[in-house]
């Protein structure tokens, strides 16, 4: 919401004489429902000066409890609009009263004064919440200020004229048509590509002030008691990390006995040790997924094998295309970048004896419920299931993750780990939490980022250049654009950082990966994306 980043809400309304005051707010109400506000959040309302006086304008302004600000026709057609309209250029002098009045509302809201319109698409942190709305009688728009963070600090996005709408359903819209794309087909092939494995969406954001859509780290975190947590274990930091009461805490969580639990320093820290501790002859990775799997396997020593999965199967997977001969097969779920999730007795499907099965859970807290999770499971040969901490908490920095699997393939991962592998803090957090308020907190995440994640692809949708894998689970998704390359660095220049694709086998340059933010950073980006896209011809 809005409200919870220190902004306050402008209505822009249009309205025809004699509009009764129910008309005016059923539509007002609406919108500010699409934005997730209350009526409580509006600061004003701003319309033509010639309607200012209409009793259905003035009676809404009074229920909201906001005061009426009018326009001249001169003012309003000054300030570039994302969705002009012929018929109100005709009827009032400006192509859309109430974008324009909302817009210079929050522009003033940031400067104290109104601005001349040329100017009010240049203020840093004025966006449109939700683009012009209308029933019968009433046009409506809503706009804010929203200051940037300091990690936001990006002078250079700013709200652009728009050609095109991007909340589906705006009327005039283009229609949604997908474009022809050859995928490449299910293949088992080893690694004589280029694919850059070692790149990871932080290099995206290093040393630049970006809005960051590359990593997926949930924003706003750690939160504040996690934070009091990690530093009060601080004091502690003379004595040697014992590892026991985590790693307690996580085979509770679990269900699992303790010697089922191997705490890592990260997910990534798991993977080495899989391809350093375990006599794997055959290894097996299924693409696309997060590459530092390969990458250790590689760094081990080990020809890696890979199946590729197709864009025309929605990148789900064929347990039919894993090699038999395969003694250690990697899977993500929900897959990184894709966004798939898949079923629960396709993965199992691929359990064999003698085979190791590694599944990368790192977001499977991001999927309300963790439906198709294999943590806790005790009935699948040879499993493995990692988990990260890093993504739902915000401990990138820290490094805390976890292994399940068969005690004797605990044993072996332990073995070959340094002492003290995992610091005091990041065993503090990992106990943390596995705590029922913790994994509450994380649940309701988990549903809150599918809300966003929902605007998010309604309003890729509304790009005819753009196509999203469909039914994304996790906290990101992934696109393509014919030229997404080109684009990623036209959203750069717009302040935002996008994750290339091409880094990730079975992807090409025309592939982006988004992570999901709240409402008001997506559609800031929306309107950046159609700038990026329309500066591309």
């Amino acid at each position: 919401m809005v409200s919870d980043r220190g902004a306050s809400a402008h209505l822009g309304v249009g309205a025809r004489p004699g509009t009764p005051v129910e008309d005016v707010l059923a539509l007002v109400d609406a919108v500010l429902r699409e934005a997730g506000l209350a009526r409580g959040d509006v600061r004003s309302l701003g319309t033509l000066d010639a309607r200012a006086a209409e009793p259905g304008l003035t009676g809404a302004a009074g229920v909201l409890g906001v005061p009426v600000r009018g326009f001249t026709a001169e003012e309003l057609a000054a300030v570039p609009v994302p969705h002009p309209s012929a018929l109100s250029l005709t009827a009032t002098g400006t192509g859309s009263v109430a974008e324009a009045a909302a817009l210079s509302l929050a522009a003033s809201d940031a400067w104290g004064e109104l601005l001349p319109g040329a100017v009010v698409e240049a203020v840093a942190g004025v966006m449109l919440l939700v683009p012009k709305r209308k029933n019968a009688r009433v046009t409506c728009a809503l706009a804010a200020y929203v200051p940037l963070r300091p990690n936001e600090d990006a002078p250079d996005v700013r709200l652009l004229h728009r050609a095109h709408g991007y909340i589906a359903g705006e009327p005039g819209s283009p229609p949604t048509i997908p474009t022809p794309h050859t995928t490449a087909a299910m293949d088992m092939h080893t690694h004589t590509d280029a694919h850059d494995l070692r790149h990871h969406g932080d290099a995206e954001v290093r040393d630049e002030k970006l809005i960051d859509l590359a990593v997926n780290v949930r924003t706003n975190t750690p939160p504040d008691w996690l934070r009091e947590r990690i530093a009060d274990s601080l004091t502690g930091l003379a004595a040697y990390p014992d590892d026991r009461a985590a790693r307690a805490a996580v085979a509770e969580r679990h269900d699992l006995p303790s010697n089922r639990v191997l705490l890592t320093a990260g997910a990534a820290e798991a993977f080495v040790l899989l391809a350093r501790a375990l006599p794997v002859r055959r290894p097996v990775v299924v693409h696309p997924q997060f590459t530092e799997p390969e990458a250790a396997l590689r760094d081990a020593g080990h020809e890696v094998g890979r199946v590729l999965l197709r864009e025309a199967d929605g990148f789900r997977l064929d347990p039919a295309a894993v090699p038999e001969d395969a003694d250690l097969v990697v899977i993500g779920n929900p897959t990184n970048p894709t966004s798939v999730l898949h079923p629960a007795e396709s993965i199992t499907a691929l359990a064999r004896p003698g085979r190791i099965l590694v599944v990368d859970e790192a977001f499977m807290d991001a999927v309300p419920g963790e439906r198709e999770s294999l943590a806790g499971r005790t009935d699948v040969p040879g499993l493995v299931v990692l988990r990260s901490l890093t993504k739902t908490w915000g401990l990138a920095g820290l490094r805390i993750g976890y292994a399940l699997a068969e005690p004797e393939t605990i044993a072996a991962l332990e073995r070959a780990q340094p002492l003290w592998p995992v610091s005091t803090p990041a065993l503090v957090a990992a106990e943390a939490c596995m705590s029922r308020a913790a994994l509450a907190e994380a649940e309701h995440a988990a549903h809150r980022i599918g809300v966003e994640r929902a605007h998010l692809l309604a309003g890729l949708a509304e790009f005819d250049e753009v196509r999203a894998v469909e039914g994304a689970e996790g906290p990101f998704v992934l696109l393509w654009i014919d030229g997404a390359d080109a684009v990623r660095e036209r959203l750069r220049s717009l302040g935002f950082a996008a994750r290339r694709g091409d880094t990730f086998p079975g992807l090409d340059r025309n592939w982006l990966r988004l992570a999901v933010r709240d409402r008001a950073t997506t559609n800031r980006f929306l309107q950046a994306l159609d700038q990026a896209l329309l500066i591309g011809g």
